[in-house]
């Protein structure tokens, strides 16, 4: 991971000397939301996910006038929470470290519009099963994944896209922004069962520094 988070870093440099470079912090809040397949005969079955907050390092230089791109280093928690017809539930949350690279589209100059899109990848930090109260239930619900002999994937890989507005004060930028992911991973890798994925949103602020300012190219 730290090799795939020096190998994006480095990708920007050539850039660096004309680019429009700005560096910040990004925090809210995130929704997840998971669906299934207990086997490949059953239908997909959507649970509960939960709400958990959300912060992240972001780099992003403009290279041309009206795009950009940028890259964050981010803590994100997702998860379920499944419930049976007698309101037991049994709940789970993933905490990954996601780095998102977006191409930005932008409108504006002192205030914008952004419109950015792009992969993730990422990789599992921490699971926790918060509450474990039934089990047997049909179809099968999810299993745990913080127990002994309990294995998850730890690779994270998938889509994100997302619109805000941002307003320029001098080098300082604040932006508003509303992001979707849908996300490939299974964390199951024990066959427990058939098929499993997860999409989430993120509402967050973010403040932003200019450290570059952009410089003509060469004729």
């Amino acid at each position: 991971m730290q090799k795939a988070i020096f190998l994006l870093v480095v990708s920007f440099l050539p850039s660096v000397a004309w680019a429009q470079l700005s560096l910040g912090f990004r925090g809210g809040m995130a929704t997840s939301s998971y669906s299934y397949q207990a086997t490949a005969g059953t239908r997909s079955k959507t649970v509960d996910g939960v709400i958990a907050p959300t912060f992240a390092l972001v780099l992003e230089y403009l290279d041309s006038k009206n795009a950009g791109i940028e890259l964050n280093v981010q803590q994100l928690t997702l998860g379920f929470a499944q419930s049976n017809d007698a309101g037991k539930v049994n709940q789970t949350e993933f905490t990954y470290l996601k780095i998102p690279l977006l191409a930005s589209i932008f409108a504006g100059r002192s205030g914008r519009f952004q419109v950015k899109f792009g992969p993730h990848i990422g990789r599992l930090r921490a699971v926790e099963d918060l509450s474990r109260e039934y089990s047997g239930g049909i179809p099968k619900e999810l299993p745990t994944y913080a127990q002994a002999g309990d294995r998850p994937n730890k690779n994270m890989y998938g889509l994100t896209a997302g619109i805000g507005i941002s307003k320029l004060f001098g080098k300082s930028t604040l932006a508003a922004e509303g992001r979707f992911a849908y996300d490939f991973t299974n964390p199951e890798s024990q066959d427990r069962i058939f098929d499993m994925r997860s999409t989430n949103l993120e509402f967050t602020l973010a403040y932003l520094f200019r450290l570059i300012d952009r410089k003509p190219k060469s004729p």
